[in-house]
């Protein structure tokens, strides 16, 4: 008997929009189950070279958690490019000025490069706060257990 792999085609994929609030959840943690639910990993019939994965709404990124002394440890780097133009900046101001940026970044770390990578990060939606403009989406809320 010789069993047959499956390979989705990109207009054959069902996609779902799920809401997931990010209050007092782990970074990682949260950002690697995100991470999953985008690329599709989570489902039967995921393809390495098809994005097979959901649209994702966060909410409250403001109120991710952090573990031990990150706050003031972790550093996030922007380059400009000219001589003396590098910026450094804490997760503590990350947290404070730009959480949707912060987020943005952990999962760019946890998905593909390339062209399938950035259409991936396309489908992911986060905001500071608990309002979102997707409700005509009907988005089904997804939790996580850490």
């Amino acid at each position: 008997m010789q069993r047959q792999t499956t390979i989705a085609k990109a207009n054959e994929i069902q996609r779902k929009w799920y809401v997931i609030d990010a209050t007092d959840k782990p970074l990682g943690r949260l950002a690697s189950q995100v991470a999953q639910v985008l690329t599709g990993k989570n489902k039967p019939t995921w393809t390495p070279n098809v994005d097979c994965g959901d649209y994702v709404i966060v909410i409250n990124c403001e109120k991710v958690s952090l573990s031990g002394n990150k706050l003031l440890t972790k550093k996030y780097y922007n380059v400009s490019g000219y001589d003396g133009g590098l910026r450094t900046r804490t997760a503590k101001e990350m947290v404070e000025k730009y959480p949707e940026e912060m987020f943005e970044r952990c999962i760019h770390g946890m998905v593909p490069k390339g062209r399938l990578g950035r259409q991936i990060e396309k489908k992911l939606f986060v905001y500071k706060g608990a309002d979102h403009k997707h409700e005509a989406q009907k988005p089904e809320v997804l939790e996580f257990k850490f």
